[in-house]
C-alpha cells in the first residue's frame, strides 16, 4: 500500500475504530492458510467450540491459541507483512501477540454472531490493543461479513462480553464482570452508522478493541466463510486479572496456568512473543 493510502487508513480507522486494508496479505499465504484451516476443522483440539446446536443446519467453529501447535498459524502472526501493520496502527515501536482466534461459518449456517467488544473477553488493559481480521474466503453480507459500528470505541464504556452460543459454557463466567449489557442492536442502527465491507483473500480488516462489531448467520448455499483474527498488543499494553474474562474457562487452564504473569505486568513471555520488530 501507498505511504498516503496507508496514512489515510489509520486515519480512518482512528476516527471509525475499523478500517479495511485491500492486499495486505500474498496468495501463497493465503493457500497455506485454508489448508492449514481445514486441518484443523477435521481434527478439533480441546479448545476448539462448536456453536451450532444439535440439529442445526451448517456449522460455526471456534478455536483459539491455535499457533502453539500449528507452524502454518505461527508463521502467519509472525509474519512481518501483518505484525508491521499491527504497529503502524496502535501504533507501537514493539509488537507482541496475544493470540489467534480461527472462526468459520460454513454455508447455510444461521448463527449469528452477537453484538460485542472484544476488550472486556480479554485480560488486559491499554490502549495499544488491535485485531487483524484476515478472510480466507470472499465475504459478503450473504456470507457473513462483520459489521462494525462507527466511532463506537470512543464511547468510553465496557460492555459485557456476550456468549457465541447458550451452551458454549462461557456465559455465566461473562457474568462475573458485572458490566452493563451491550445496546440493543436495532437500537443502535437506527442511530449510528454501520461499517461493512465486502472483502477477498488477501484484504484484512483492522478493528479497535472497543468497537462494537456483530456478524449475520452464512446464508450462502455453497461460500465458506474461515476468517482468522490476530490480536496484537503494544509495549505498554498490560496483563489484568479482572474477573471472568476468557482465559479463565476451563478449555483454556493449560494454557492459563502457563502464564507466569501478575495483574499490571507488561504482556510478555513465550506465551506472548515480541513480533515485531
Amino acid at each position: 500500500m501507498h505511504e498516503s493510502s496507508l496514512q489515510d487508513t489509520i486515519a480512518q480507522y482512528r476516527r471509525d475504530g475499523a478500517a479495511v486494508v485491500r492486499g495486505a496479505v500474498g496468495s501463497d499465504s493465503i493457500a497455506r492458510m485454508r489448508k492449514a484451516v481445514d486441518g484443523e476443522l477435521a481434527s478439533p483440539v480441546a479448545t476448539a467450540t462448536e456453536y451450532v446446536s444439535d440439529g442445526g443446519s451448517g456449522r460455526f467453529y471456534g478455536d483459539f491459541f491455535i499457533w502453539l501447535h500449528n507452524d502454518c498459524f505461527a508463521a502467519l502472526m509472525r509474519s512481518p507483512e501483518i505484525a508491521g501493520l499491527a504497529a503502524d496502527f496502535m501504533p507501537s515501536n514493539e509488537v507482541y501477540f496475544f493470540y489467534d482466534h480461527l472462526l468459520v461459518k460454513e454455508p447455510d449456517t444461521a448463527e449469528a454472531t452477537p453484538l460485542h467488544q472484544d476488550l472486556p473477553y480479554w485480560p488486559l488493559a491499554g490502549e495499544q490493543i488491535i485485531s487483524i481480521w484476515i478472510p480466507l474466503d470472499p465475504v459478503s453480507e450473504e456470507s457473513g461479513a462483520v459489521s462494525y459500528i462507527a466511532g463506537s470505541h470512543r464511547w468510553g464504556k465496557m460492555f459485557a462480553p456476550q456468549g457465541f452460543a447458550e451452551d458454549s459454557g462461557f456465559s455465566e463466567q461473562y457474568a462475573e464482570m458485572a458490566l452493563e449489557p451491550p445496546p440493543d442492536l436495532e437500537e443502535v442502527l437506527e442511530t449510528h452508522r454501520q461499517l461493512s465491507w465486502d472483502v477477498e483473500p488477501g484484504d484484512v480488516i483492522v478493528h479497535h478493541p472497543l468497537t462494537l462489531h456483530y456478524a449475520p448467520g452464512n446464508r450462502s448455499s455453497d461460500t465458506r466463510r474461515r476468517a482468522i483474527a490476530l490480536r496484537y498488543v503494544g509495549e505498554e499494553t498490560r496483563y489484568s486479572d479482572r474477573p471472568g474474562t476468557f482465559i479463565q474457562n476451563p478449555k483454556l487452564r493449560p494454557i492459563a496456568e502457563s502464564i507466569a504473569l501478575r495483574d499490571g505486568d507488561p504482556l510478555r513471555g513465550e506465551l506472548f512473543p515480541r513480533v515485531w520488530p
